[in-house]
């Protein structure tokens, strides 16, 4: 006869993480400028504990959506500025699209089969948030660009698989989506 061991306590279905509050995550003094001003733009991704909970704390006091953990395989990355002195500016994060998006398979123009087989190679840019006191012209565009670029190879590094997609939602009450056509 075999005993399994007591059912392990998790956190309630429902539960979010907890967003952590320090000095890092207030707001310090505004910036004003253009993307040139702050450049280079460094894009560094998401490995350590200490990042984690940056992105977290960014994440979850500063954009609309706050911070979920994500379903599937992701990728975060936190984008620094290191003119006039090196701060974080931005946070993006991608994680495995969603199983089905009737506006996206139509647009691919795939059967159930084929999205099957292709969807580990569309990836959703599911958290994109420019900290809110940064207002730096083309700042956005030039990470979007950037971070396409770069989420493409670590993606294949980390999963094995080559993206050949990204998506996102933008929710227009809020967004126009200009900075994701500048970043083609």
């Amino acid at each position: 006869m075999i005993r399994r061991p007591p059912k392990r306590r998790g956190r309630p279905a429902g539960s979010r993480t907890a967003v952590p509050v320090t000095a890092r995550g207030n707001i310090p003094t505004a910036f004003r400028g253009t993307v040139h001003d702050l450049a280079p733009i460094e894009i560094e991704r998401v490995t350590t504990a200490d990042e984690r909970l940056l992105f977290r704390e960014l994440v979850g006091r500063h954009h609309y959506l706050g911070h979920a953990v994500p379903y599937g395989a992701h990728l975060r990355y936190v984008v620094y500025a290191t003119r006039p002195e090196r701060q974080v500016v931005a946070c993006v994060q991608f994680s495995s699209a969603a199983w089905r998006m009737a506006p996206r398979d139509t647009w691919i123009g795939w059967d159930d089969a084929t999205r099957i087989r292709h969807l580990p190679q569309i990836l959703n840019n599911s958290r994109f948030l420019v900290l809110p006191w940064i207002f730096a012209h083309n700042l956005a565009s030039t990470i979007l660009a950037r971070v396409a670029r770069q989420v493409a190879a670590d993606w294949t590094f980390a999963y094995g698989v080559t993206p050949v997609l990204l998506e996102t939602l933008v929710d227009p009450r809020r967004f126009d989506g200009a900075s994701y056509r500048a970043a083609n």
